[in-house]
């Protein structure tokens, strides 16, 4: 990392203790920037006194890894849960508790078959509880409802579970990293490599029979509110906590610690409004947007090196990225004319900033840019009113990158009002693996309806020189535990 982005990073953590705001693939861990100030540290601990590797906990919330809303509990789903399949930091499914998979030709009934593997109570996972526990992911009250939305039925089978689709999709794997848990109570059992273990009212993590992990017992810090996490986060009582260091109301963690980045699906693009009467139906003006933004600038500067710029609707971990498209649409700025309005949500520091810079970077090329930062329901509302030339916003893709939602005639994030019957064909048929990728992102950039930005990372803080060897990915912080050691 350059000395211009150490200094950006602690420019931006000192930034969000004021505010409370909080080709090749890029590196997933990101190493603290300059030695620690020793005076600034906690006292050493006692002589003799042994400080364990803690993690956080709310005792009276859900540990549900579906129907929990509590993240700091979530956090911990991956220690005592296991999935069907895990991503790894290129967005590809590894086989976790599933063996094999079978798809019909026509893409809509995947066969997953299971592992011998056994609940902490010695319960074997059978293809009823699997297909009982995705059944309750899918549902409307599960955290993973919006990503399942596409199947259609779950049922088990001896030692499988079949999923029929609505739709057809080639990489459903990819939405499979959902947990699975034994019943839907509020701390139901899991195959994970840790057991959640109360004792006089005090929670601990334990770890499972030959389970290959760095530390047999993980003591739980019990919290009730967030300002309970900061502080003792910031006191060394809690070890490790995720974050997104620029996302809105980012809790403001501070004292020494370490940022191991990791590569996440939530993508930061530029809409843009089709409709007739609006600059933007012409596609010659969108071309030109989409190559008059300085996308590795914003990603350095704004996001403090807290992203990866992309030309392409694609991560550039994953191996479908491809660096000719996406060369072909970086930044190669011409002369354009005309007057734009840009909205952005005024309560995301971090995005009211990029939205200034992209102004800048328009304005400098000979456009007139509006920026209109509007809180998050007037924002809404100008956006289902079509009351905007340009807008800046973030969503989560799923990990198949399917972008319907944003670009489909009928999706629920095409404020832009683009309809094609081609780009509906082309997108069905990327989704289902039956059409080619380079194909089908020429096109998408060809009509520049949206504008990619950059893909957010994901943020794991542990305290300085307690940890090392992690490699966090999207869902799993915990990524491969093994390897790590524990000061």
């Amino acid at each position: 990392m350059t000395l211009r982005n150490r200094i950006l990073l602690f420019f931006v953590t000192g930034l969000l203790l004021l505010t409370g705001c909080a080709s090749q693939p890029l590196p997933s861990v990101s190493q603290p920037e300059v030695p620690p100030d020793l005076s600034t540290q906690p006292p050493p601990p006692e002589e003799g006194k042994v400080i364990p590797f803690t993690l956080a906990v709310y005792p009276r919330e859900s540990f549900h890894p579906a129907l929990s809303k509590n993240r700091t509990n979530l956090l911990l789903s991956s220690l005592l849960y296991q999935p069907l399949y895990r991503l790894d930091g290129s967005f590809e499914p590894q086989p976790v508790l599933a063996s094999g998979a079978a798809v019909s030709e026509d893409k809509l009934t995947w066969t997953i078959f299971l592992k011998n593997a056994a609940f902490s109570d010695g319960t074997p996972l059978t293809g009823k509880i699997a297909a009982d526990a995705l059944n309750t992911a899918r549902g409307e009250n599960s955290r993973y409802a919006a990503r399942l939305a596409g199947i259609a039925g779950v049922t088990p089978g001896e030692g499988s579970v079949t999923i029929t689709l609505s739709s057809p999709n080639g990489n459903l794997p990819a939405l499979l990293d959902v947990p699975i848990a034994l019943g839907d109570g509020e701390r139901p059992l899991g195959t994970g490599p840790y057991i959640l273990q109360e004792l006089d009212e005090i929670l601990s993590l334990h770890a499972a029979e030959g389970a290959k992990v760095p530390a047999q017992d993980i003591p739980l810090h019990a919290i009730a509110q967030t300002d309970d996490l900061i502080a003792a986060f910031d006191s060394g009582d809690v070890t490790l906590v995720e974050t997104d260091l620029m996302g809105t109301n980012t809790p403001a963690y501070s004292g020494n610690y370490e940022v191991w980045d990791y590569p996440s699906l939530g993508l930061v693009y530029l809409g843009l409004n089709t409709r007739e009467g609006r600059p933007c139906v012409s596609d010659g003006l969108r071309r030109g947007l989409a190559k008059s933004i300085d996308r590795e600038s914003i990603a350095d500067t704004v996001f403090a090196g807290h992203a990866v710029p992309t030309a392409l609707p694609l991560h550039p971990n994953s191996p479908r990225w491809s660096k000719e498209v996406n060369d072909a649409w970086s930044y190669q700025p011409e002369a354009l004319s005309g007057e734009l309005v840009l909205l952005v949500n005024s309560e995301n520091s971090t995005k009211a900033a990029a939205a200034q810079h992209i102004a800048d970077q328009l304005r400098a090329v000979g456009l007139g840019v509006e920026v209109r930062r509007l809180p998050w329901e007037s924002y809404m509302e100008a956006l289902e009113n079509g009351d905007f030339d340009l807008y800046l916003a973030e969503t989560i893709l799923t990990a198949d990158f399917d972008l319907r939602a944003i670009l489909g005639t009928d999706g629920a994030l095409n404020y832009g009002g683009w309809s094609s019957l081609i780009t509906d064909q082309l997108l069905a048929e990327l989704n289902a693996s039956l059409g080619e990728p380079e194909v089908v992102y020429s096109h998408l950039m060809d009509q520049a309806v949206f504008i990619p930005i950059c893909f957010k990372n994901g943020s794991v803080l542990t305290q300085w020189g307690r940890v090392s060897g992690l490699d966090p990915v999207r869902e799993d912080p915990f990524y491969q535990m093994e390897n790590w050691i524990i000061n």
